[in-house]
């Protein structure tokens, strides 16, 4: 019987044997005794099984996933550690193609329809590499009271990669843009769980096509894509919600209106256009598309419930990111806010990447802290103590992200 390729993969692994890894392992021969390899199973994952029991699964049909917030402490994400959303069926994997995957710009608005393989992509454009901000709108749903439908993220629905492709203006102006163009339409293999159409057919408008530094990638941190991620082609928008960097993705429309895909409609990806109270009911019509995220913070050291002895300082850090927009300073506090503490914060290292920030905090005596967030983002925008505007489908939490420590 044939060994498919994940086994192989976990079987390699395990064995320690350069010789036997799917992959080139460059000065392999120049490890330490004893040295393990690191674990690149994650490129093959194609079931809920697969995934290591430090992601919390919400649902398998379709899979979403999401691992511990302190895990995404480094600076640029692992993909083992990279949280997992799909909206239907997932693809099957194991046989497609690469070399005959083809991504196709069509639509309305398209001076003229092409199709491209990705060799093709990696021939005709300049390839870029970025590091890219991806956020469900969902993040931190499960903070919201009353509790609103949809998957129960915790915060670490959030991560930034390295991305490499093209970019998505070069490949839509090789193609021509006519004056009438509205929206994009993103398009992929991802069907439906009835197995009728698509699951998801999300866009974006076109002058953020034409002016994001956004990708058509074919490597997440300087591999394939995995599986998980969206091999072997994924639309990268950095900033915007993650529903629209469409995974395993197979072509890209120019609408001369605004996209009508599956999960567009209201309430799907959309708030109230007014504020409502908290369980309100709100009239479809009364909705809008989310188009870009918001100013938000993380903290990913130390790891909520450690313990620390007293007179020892602790160095609190995570990250923090606003969409579209740089952030301008983060703060925190442990005494709820009555006072709050300016953090050393780092420049991201291309729009929409996120941003590094640290403190060394001396807390004053033995006990119970929570230790909070806040950032603020270039326009003035901050993130709230407390809950932030309710909506029906629980988008867009951005309230202070919050820790507990004991000193003793």
């Amino acid at each position: 019987m044939a060994m498919d390729r994940r086994v192989f993969l976990k079987g390699a692994i395990a064995t320690s044997v350069a010789t036997m890894l799917p992959i080139n392992w460059v000065f392999a021969a120049n490890r330490p005794e004893g040295f393990e390899p690191l674990d690149v199973s994650s490129l093959t994952w194609d079931q809920a099984q697969d995934l290591p029991s430090y992601f919390k699964v919400l649902n398998t049909n379709p899979l979403n996933a999401f691992p511990a917030e302190h895990m995404l402490d480094p600076v640029t994400t692992p993909a083992d550690v990279a949280f997992i959303r799909w909206n239907g069926k997932l693809p099957d994997f194991a046989n497609i193609d690469v070399d005959k995957w083809t991504f196709t710009v069509d639509g309305e608005s398209a001076k003229q329809t092409k199709t491209y393989t990705i060799a093709e992509l990696k021939k005709k454009f300049k390839t870029h590499t970025l590091q890219l901000t991806l956020e469900c709108g969902g993040n931190s749903r499960s903070e919201f009271y009353p509790n609103t439908k949809g998957n129960q993220w915790s915060n670490s629905a959030v991560f930034c990669a390295e991305w490499t492709g093209v970019l998505v203006k070069d490949v839509l102006e090789d193609c021509g843009v006519k004056d009438d163009a509205v929206y994009t339409g993103h398009h992929g293999v991802d069907m439906h769980l009835s197995g009728k159409g698509p699951a998801i057919s999300r866009g974006v408008p076109i002058e953020a096509a034409l002016n994001d530094n956004a990708l058509i990638a074919w490597a997440m941190n300087g591999e394939p894509i995995p599986y998980m991620h969206g091999y072997p082609l994924r639309i990268v928008y950095g900033g915007r919600p993650g529903s629209v960097s469409h995974k395993s993705t197979t072509g890209m429309s120019i609408r001369n209106k605004i996209h009508d895909g599956p999960k567009m409609g209201a309430p799907a990806y959309q708030v109230p256009n007014y504020p409502v109270a908290p369980g309100e009911k709100v009239d479809n019509k009364d909705f809008k598309i989310i188009e870009e995220m918001i100013v938000k913070s993380l903290i990913t050291h130390p790891q909520t419930g450690t313990e620390f002895k007293s007179g020892k300082t602790i160095n609190l850090r995570g990250h923090a990111w606003a969409g579209l927009r740089d952030v301008e300073r983060v703060d925190v506090s442990y005494d709820y806010g009555a006072t709050w503490h300016k953090a050393k914060l780092t420049r991201p290292v291309n729009q929409t990447a996120w941003q590094q920030w640290q403190i060394d905090l001396d807390l004053p005596q033995a006990g119970y802290y929570e230790l909070w967030a806040r950032a603020t983002d270039e326009a003035g925008l901050t993130q709230p103590v407390v809950q932030p505007q309710w909506n029906p489908k629980g988008y867009l939490f951005n309230g202070c992200h919050r820790i507990a420590v004991r000193v003793v």
